[in-house]
């Protein structure tokens, strides 16, 4: 930057109460306070530091939780017979244990955290609520209440057959929700965040309702039920996998879309139209792809608790609250939560193990309870 000029208007255009004093150093625009670097500056600074050493950190904990995952059980492996059986299989007792139930069971756990810490960013986002999670909108329970359902009037007996109902009990409870928070006299203004927190309660209640008049009188479907309502990763094979692959890649590109209106929204509805967003578009498009993450992810492993509320508190205190940025940082930080739990449960009381579902709050609370001590928790 050449020195401002002693003479003339044009040298001085720019000087006023705050205009830097001569000798300011080259780089920092005008207007900024002596000694505090620059947008530019930070930009190009440490910023970029931090936020480069906190996506490390998160890959490097995927890659450790994963294996983990393969490695610790009741008959431990060490990691080196791990690795010799994903790159070369084999015919061996450990290399069998690894690649038939391990890995089935460490895909869908990389799989549903993901999905659940995407519907929990989204979610919050989406209702500005900073404890909304999936079940916010009655999602987690419209998916056990289809599973009753199959258990009971149509004879569904496999965790395969259990994936359809359970995305289409969250499907339609989404759709209940939305519906009763955007209609009726009352609806002017659109489904706010709180029409949606009202409605999706009430939803909740209700799913909650039919599943216990279905489970009180049935001891054959309560029995049946309760092993998945805990919310577990064992006994799922390629096949559950393979068959919510589709429906979580779905929802991925539908929250992905909706992250640059999720930051306008965080701002208010009025400003975020004032910035070109159109909120309803942002709003169905969000919840959508909230509702079929949740959807998949509980046909998938049950009502796993927790990791879509701790997750993006942890990774919004990591990288920031953008929405783009958060949302990568809870696909990786939430499969790390869930799958850390599921380790966790096979050791802690052998030979028998923990449902991950019961251990993600065991594992999660001191996460979370760290990230609201050091920080404000906002909702985007």
């Amino acid at each position: 930057m050449l020195p401002e000029s002693d003479g003339g208007p044009s040298g001085r255009s720019h000087d006023g109460p705050h205009a830097d004093p001569p000798g300011t150093p080259s780089g920092r625009p005008s207007g900024a306070p002596p000694g505090r670097p620059s947008g530019d500056d930070r930009a190009r600074g440490r910023r970029p530091l931090r936020a480069g050493a906190a996506w490390a950190v998160l890959l490097l904990a995927l890659l450790l939780t994963l294996l983990l995952s393969l490695a610790v059980g009741s008959r431990p492996i060490p990691p080196a017979e791990v690795l010799r059986a994903l790159l070369h299989g084999g015919d061996g007792a450990e290399a069998r244990v690894v690649l038939e139930m391990r890995l089935p069971r460490t895909v869908i756990g990389l799989m549903v955290g993901a999905a659940l810490g995407l519907a929990g960013a989204v979610l919050q986002g989406l209702t500005r609520n900073p404890i909304a999670e999936p079940g916010v909108l009655g999602l987690g329970q419209g998916a056990s209440c289809g599973v009753v359902l199959a258990i009971a009037l149509f004879g569904v007996h496999t965790l395969s057959g259990y994936v359809w109902f359970a995305f289409a009990g969250a499907a339609a409870a989404a759709v209940v929700a939305y519906a009763v928070a955007a209609g009726g006299r009352g609806g002017r203004g659109g489904a706010t965040p709180v029409k949606l927190a009202l409605a999706g309660a009430a939803v909740n209640a209700f799913a909650v309702a039919v599943i216990s008049a279905v489970v009180t009188t049935d001891a054959t479907v309560n029995d049946e039920f309760r092993f998945w309502q805990v919310g577990a990763l064992s006994g799922r094979g390629t096949d559950v996998a393979s068959q919510v692959l589709p429906f979580l890649a779905a929802g991925a590109v539908l929250v992905l879309v909706a992250a640059r209106g999720l930051d306008a929204l965080a701002l208010g509805d009025d400003t975020a139209r004032g910035l070109g967003q159109n909120v309803a578009v942002v709003r169905v498009t969000g919840a959508a792809g909230a509702t079929v993450l949740t959807g998949a992810a509980v046909a998938a492993a049950g009502p796993v608790a927790f990791v879509g509320l701790a997750v993006p508190h942890v990774a919004r205190a990591l990288v920031g609250a953008d929405h783009r940025r958060l949302l990568a940082a809870c696909l990786l930080l939430g499969p790390v939560m869930l799958l850390l739990s599921d380790v966790v449960g096979r050791i802690v009381f052998p030979p028998s193990e923990v449902p991950a579902g019961v251990m993600t709050a065991l594992v999660g609370v001191p996460f979370l309870v760290a990230t609201v001590r050091r920080r404000a928790v906002v909702a985007a």
